[in-house]
């Protein structure tokens, strides 16, 4: 793993840029956000995690938290979070469902296939960003990962 992977403090996987945008100013704001990476779909987030694809030879990304969407183009978060707690490289990974359903069966089914934590975007601007730091507080300061 490269010295610049192994900074990466957020995967954010999120297809929609308004809501991507808020997230890393509300990162940004409280200094979280200073070694993000951004991946705009499934796919994206899963060739950085193994260092495939677009991101082969480059090493793979080894963030502290993944925020994940479940609604993403090409390989959606579910699949996405089943890929990463099936393989023992990424298992231990903190993941952070943050998406605007709060459908029942995806709840179930993320926990089931072991998510860390389920968030519902909130609606409104000033409570999604304040939630996005409460998530960047935790995530990054108070939770100790292994290593």
């Amino acid at each position: 793993m490269s010295d610049q992977n192994s900074q990466i403090e957020v995967l954010l996987v999120e297809d929609t840029a308004t809501d991507a945008e808020l997230c890393i100013r509300s990162l940004q704001k409280h200094n979280f956000a200073n070694n993000l990476v951004w991946a705009k779909d499934g796919a994206e987030a899963l060739d950085l995690l193994f260092a495939t694809g677009d991101h082969e030879g480059r090493g793979p990304v080894r963030p502290k938290v993944m925020l994940l969407d479940l609604r993403l183009p090409k390989i959606d978060g579910l699949e996405v979070l089943r890929r990463i707690k099936s393989d023992e490289r990424t298992r231990m990974l903190p993941t952070v469902i943050l998406t605007s359903s709060k459908e029942d069966r995806d709840i179930v089914e993320a926990y089931g296939l072991g998510v860390n934590s389920y968030i519902s975007k909130p609606v409104e601007f000033g409570a999604f960003a304040e939630t996005v730091a409460k998530l960047g507080f935790y995530w990054l300061a108070v939770n100790r990962p292994p290593e």
